[in-house]
């Protein structure tokens, strides 16, 4: 959940550690630092808080150095402080780790019965100390690494520069996220792939296990294990995002330019396969198991566990077969039954969430092929995945996911669509139907985004709402759970969601006088039910905020109408979630809190 950068090469290091750190700012942190060769030694800066209090503490002009590391600290042991902010050293050496060592307690005591002082909470610092006690028995840097990294458990994403190697940058990584990037006479690593996107677009998804070895003259891939050198030029992946895909190109924030991408995200993602649906299961190559299929288990976290119960409505009503849906962190501890016959799916936007990554490897093991739906190309979810379907949305940097969600809606229904068709569920009228009712989504989003200004004025009449109820029946449900979800992270207020049908079992108890209530009432079968539970929130003195396609049977029976485009009902998801989207921003704007980097939150949560 920390940000990593480390840069060698002809250019000025400095600005590019300050520029990449500053582009990972959305993965959360409380402190940050960087580390540099000034040619003398090594010279470390860090402080706790932000970017910018790192580089007051810099000394103006910047030298020209040509090799350093950078950190944004999300702390987990120890608190936000200078002291245990990162990089971390030793005896010479420097590191920056994303993860968390789980036996640092062991490994810390035998250090100090060496002899070793520490001066930070951290369990990070082993990690130089374990180095340079190699290094002073005579090891080499490499060795010393090695030798540190197997006596490591947990997870670990490292840049590491020693006093005694003042030409070469190392990288090492298990578990956490870590990319390494090539330019012309020039290299970088990264936590993520927005922070180097300026620089380049060929990067190598280093694999757990693996050691980087960085110098100016090119770079070399090892096993940690053997130290074997690997081959390079077969592990370099080129990416298609652009620079500006991760800049807010005029928007005050890149949630409100990611909430207004969802048009273009589900676009991109449905254009791809929607002509030929069934060869989306070829290029999966899982077209042989269709006829075995008998289940689906789909896991994600957070917004993308909210995707996976929408999923699940749309292809069960389309496919007639049985869809489970868990939350990773769940799954990986509850020793699932997979039966024959089941197909496992993960839905991830970054591809590094750890419980999503442990979820899928538990699946695999017990035998069940393993599909993830992934925005991230070369992430550990696709590269351990038996097949891969992208969704198209470019960079999410805003913490709070918007479009990720929509583009992987998008590709549930692709993927739902293309089974439906190979099973012979869909009629040849109702494959027609569903192409133009899919390809309609993307202008049925641009009107929903056309709410914006009303859900400001309404934002401007709730700042003070201590908490939130949220309705939904059917497949709105979810939207329901991930609108409240949006008002959680952003506005740090209270905010539930519920189908509509529970409410009368507890949570009508919460409905009080001026308590608003979204209520998500779409004209589908369910509609007559959900103008009931309106009428009973009403009577109770709650404030009704209802979206609707229907404005008709709700005008002055609520309190705020908010009326959306008519989608095919299963497909409401992607309209109905736009205003609940726009709330939960114009909210926190309105609170002065940090819309892109909410409190306590990182982007991918790759520790668990």
């Amino acid at each position: 959940m920390c940000g990593i950068v480390g840069y060698i090469g002809k250019g000025k290091a400095l600005p590019i550690l300050i520029d990449g750190l500053k582009r990972l700012q959305y993965r959360g942190y409380d402190s940050a630092g960087i580390a540099f060769q000034n040619g003398k030694g090594i010279e470390i800066y860090k402080t706790k808080g932000k970017i910018q209090d790192l580089q007051q503490i810099l000394t103006y002009p910047l030298p020209h150095i040509r090799l350093g590391l950078g950190h944004t600290r999300w702390a987990t042991h120890g608190a936000p402080s200078t002291q245990n902010a990162h990089p971390q050293s030793a005896g010479g050496v420097v590191v920056v780790h994303n993860g968390i060592i789980e036996n640092y307690r062991e490994l810390k005591s035998l250090l100090i019965a060496e002899g070793h002082e520490f001066s930070s909470d951290t369990d990070t610092e082993v990690i130089p100390q374990m180095i340079s006690h190699h290094l002073k028995k005579g090891r080499s840097a490499i060795d010393a690494i090695k030798e540190t990294a197997a006596a490591l458990r947990g997870t670990y994403a490292l840049g590491i520069i020693c006093e005694s190697h003042p030409d070469t940058l190392f990288a090492v990584k298990r578990g956490s996220p870590l990319v390494i990037a090539l330019g012309e006479e020039e290299y970088f690593f990264a936590s993520d792939i927005p922070a180097l996107l300026p620089y380049t677009k060929k990067f190598i998804f280093l694999n757990d296990g693996h050691m980087c070895i960085l110098k100016q003259s090119g770079l070399e891939l090892k096993s940690l294990d053997s130290l074997k050198t690997l081959p390079v030029k077969d592990a370099v992946i080129e990416v298609d995002w652009t620079p500006s895909m991760a800049e807010k190109e005029g928007y005050d924030h890149f949630m409100l330019k990611e909430i207004y991408e969802q048009p273009k995200a589900v676009m991109d993602t449905l254009s791809e396969w929607i002509d030929d649906p069934p060869k989306l299961l070829d290029e999966l190559g899982i077209t042989d198991r269709i006829k075995h299929l008998r289940r689906l288990h789909i896991v994600g976290c957070g917004t993308s566990y909210h995707a996976g119960l929408v999923g699940r409505y749309i292809i069960e009503k389309f496919v007639r077969i049985p869809v489970t849906v868990d939350i990773a962190s769940e799954y990986r501890y509850m020793d699932p039954i997979v039966t024959k016959g089941t197909l496992f799916i993960t839905l991830t936007q970054s591809g590094e969430t750890a419980d999503t990554i442990a979820a899928q490897r538990e699946a695999k093991e017990k035998g069940a092929p393993a599909f993830t739906i992934c925005n991230v190309a070369g992430s550990t979810s696709t590269r351990e995945a038996d097949s891969v379907l992208y969704t198209r949305a470019g960079p999410e940097i805003g913490v709070a996911s918007t479009k990720a969600f929509t583009a992987q809606l998008a590709a549930l229904c692709l993927f739902g669509f293309a089974l439906g068709i190979m099973k012979g569920r869909l009629t040849p009228v109702e494959i027609e139907t569903l192409k133009s009712v899919l390809m309609d989504i993307p202008c049925l989003i641009r009107k929903a985004l056309k709410t914006d200004a009303k859900m400001r004025k309404i934002a401007q009449t709730l700042v003070r709402a201590k908490g939130f109820l949220y309705l939904a029946r059917g497949v709105n449900y979810p939207v329901a759970l991930e609108g409240a979800l949006k008002m959680k992270e952003l506005s740090y207020v209270h905010a539930e969601g519920y189908p509509a049908g529970e409410m009368k079992h507890g949570p009508i108890a919460l409905i009080e006088e001026g308590v608003p209530v979204v209520v998500l009432a779409p004209l589908d079968g369910l509609h007559e039910k959900i103008l009931s539970n309106i009428e009973e929130v009403k009577a109770r003195g709650g404030r009704v905020l209802a979206v609707t396609d229907s404005p008709a049977a709700l005008t002055g029976k609520v309190d705020d109408l908010i009326v959306i485009p008519q989608a095919h009902p299963a497909l409401s998801p992607f309209v109905n979630v736009v205003p609940l989207q726009l709330l939960a921003y114009h909210i926190a704007v309105t609170k002065g809190c940090n819309v892109d980097q909410p409190r306590n939150l990182a982007k991918s949560v790759t520790v668990e």
